[in-house]
């Protein structure tokens, strides 16, 4: 059988398929815990800063629930960011002018902040909104997927993997693919708690993110943002942190083509939302599904990592189901997220129904909406 490996990579909203009207009502469990997520008050001025091509079912579906809790809601379509810094030049002040004025911004763009300097991390911590992403995540599918889990599900999974990952001195990951990779001296996001003033965040939540200060080893890269499936294996070599070779066809020289100062290996997310989709989902959902895992590489400034700024080529690389050591204790087998079947975890999804059906980390199999977190049981 032959696999055509482009089949799976979309490049914009453009080229997710649109759904009908009536599926903004599928969609609100979905849109509520993103809100609840977000802890919007009413009177708290909203901007809904979403690209031209964002399905308007979805832009409706998150206005609707803005507007609900009585929030001054305005939307603003924007064209769509260019990746990596290829148009600098681009003048975004109306979307800077915008966000500086809002008490919360909910971003749905496919490229995502990190690649755009007016919007990057540094720009938005020193401002007075908070920031939420939906980073090729402002579709149908993701909100009726992975924006179906109650959040308390995803801190409870979030702060069991910080006890036992905050003090560790490496992290392995191997595949069946030939991926083997070590990263040390490693800092982790905090759990989060509730949204501040000029905190950023992704929705759907997705896992536990880290910068390592050394990364050694061989990624085979199944998915990335810049070359999608590769058609031929796509190895990339790593010592010192620094990736030092790139190998594998086509793909190989897209990548060494969007960074030719080369590359630094930025950070790594260990993702833990069973209810991300898989199938169907572009490369930023599948990285978050429970037992996934995703690195992003991001091109050196004059030769050197700079951390407080975009690399302005920044690459997610995508392994679906790897084997995970801390420390070498297993934390994941082959995908499978070993904490799902502990009870503490499974404690806390039973406040919302059967841990089976809650941490049941097969995507397809969508939440039921008395299970999202709504009060109805």
């Amino acid at each position: 059988m032959t696999i055509n490996p482009y089949a799976g990579s979309p490049f914009s909203y453009a080229t997710e398929p649109a759904v009908g009207p009536y599926s903004i009502v599928e969609l609100m469990p979905g849109v509520r815990n993103l809100l609840e997520y977000t802890g919007l008050k009413a009177g708290e001025r909203v901007l809904l800063l979403m690209e031209h091509t964002v399905d308007p079912v979805v832009v409706q579906a998150i206005a609707a629930a803005a507007a609900y809790r009585d929030a001054d809601v305005r939307i603003l379509s924007v064209p769509p960011f260019s990746p990596g810094g290829w148009d600098r030049e681009a003048s975004l002040h109306i979307e800077t002018a915008a966000f500086r004025e809002a008490d919360l911004v909910i971003s749905g763009t496919w490229w995502g902040e990190v690649h755009t300097a007016p919007l990057f991390f540094d720009q938005i911590k020193s401002r007075s909104s908070r920031f939420l992403s939906l980073h090729m995540t402002a579709t149908a599918g993701a909100l009726l997927t992975g924006g179906r889990l109650p959040a308390e599900v995803f801190y409870a999974l979030l702060s069991r993997t910080l006890r036992q990952m905050s003090g560790a001195r490496s992290i392995r990951v191997t595949s069946a693919r030939g991926t083997d990779v070590t990263f040390s001296g490693l800092t982790f996001d905090p759990d989060p708690g509730a949204m501040r003033p000029g905190d950023w965040r992704p929705f759907p939540y997705g896992g536990a993110n880290f910068w390592p200060a050394d990364t050694e080893g061989v990624l085979m890269v199944e998915d990335s943002t810049v070359t999608g499936v590769p058609e031929e294996s796509l190895r990339i070599t790593l010592e010192g942190n620094l990736v030092r070779k790139i190998e594998g066809g086509a793909a190989a020289e897209q990548l060494r083509r969007y960074a030719p100062g080369g590359f630094y290996m930025r950070h790594g997310l260990i993702g833990l939302n069973p209810k991300v989709r898989v199938a169907g989902g572009n490369q930023f959902e599948r990285e978050k599904h429970a037992g996934a895992f995703y690195c992003g590489i991001d091109g050196l400034t004059d030769g050197q990592p700079v951390t407080t700024g975009p690399g302005f080529a920044h690459c997610d690389c995508q392994v679906d189901r790897p084997t995970v050591l801390v420390d070498g204790e297993l934390f994941i087998e082959n995908g499978r997220l070993l904490m799902l079947d502990e009870p503490e975890i499974r404690q806390v999804a039973a406040r919302f129904g059967p841990p089976d059906v809650i941490l049941d980390d097969n995507p397809i199999m969508i939440l039921p909406r008395r299970y999202t977190g709504g009060g109805a049981g």
